[in-house]
């Protein structure tokens, strides 16, 4: 196997590294965040770190990088309080990759790729059509990550919207069936495929 110290890892070629560290973590969500400026200008920005904080209230997190340079998503979080996650699937990985790149504020993203504006629930902030798991979410808070100068964004989910093939009897979201895409990285994306289910574990008797 390659090996790495951290003193390795620290003089590696500044590309290398960061394709390096983001990928070593495993798999992680893609999805897109759609929010609204208060002046009605739309964005959505593609995302890696979305992840499950808990489940009673009903909340996720992401990580935001530093906001030492404008960070639209963030800023239109701020402004209104909400925003909506949907999930990137396999039609759309090009249009969802391009999401990354710096436009303008006054820019929408949505006029630059061929993602589609929805609108629905209770809330005026954009949805990405035809995403197979759609979330409305409301602001809770922000933690600050003093080691690596990144915030923790938590939202709680006020709307969740499933196309009913994927989802099963017991609540499962089943993600294979919907194309769902995972990031490998920052660029690699795959479709996960559906295994096994197993039940609920409890220790043997010994």
């Amino acid at each position: 196997m390659t090996f790495f110290t951290f003193n390795d890892i620290n003089n590696l070629d500044h590309l290398y590294k960061i394709n390096l560290i983001n990928s070593c973590s495993g798999f992680k969500s893609a999805n897109l965040l759609g929010s609204i400026s208060k002046d009605g200008i739309t964005n959505v920005a593609i995302f890696s770190s979305v992840t499950h904080l808990g489940s009673n209230p009903p909340t996720l997190g992401f990580i935001l990088r530093p906001t030492t340079v404008p960070r639209d998503t963030y800023k239109n979080i701020k402004e209104t309080g909400n925003f909506t996650i949907n999930h990137i699937y396999e039609d759309i990985i090009e249009d969802a990759h391009h999401t990354s790149a710096k436009y303008s504020e006054k820019i929408s993203e949505f006029n630059m790729t061929n993602l589609k504006e929805e609108y629905k629930g209770r809330f005026k902030v954009p949805f990405v059509k035809n995403s197979p798991v759609q979330m409305s979410m409301k602001f809770v808070e922000e933690i600050y990550v003093a080691s690596n100068d990144v915030m923790l964004i938590v939202g709680q989910i006020e709307e969740l919207y499933i196309q009913d093939e994927i989802l099963e009897n017991d609540g499962l979201i089943n993600l294979s069936k919907g194309n769902i895409t995972a990031i490998n990285g920052l660029d690699a994306y795959a479709i996960p495929k559906f295994k096994k289910q197993l039940s609920y574990q409890r220790p043997k008797n010994t």
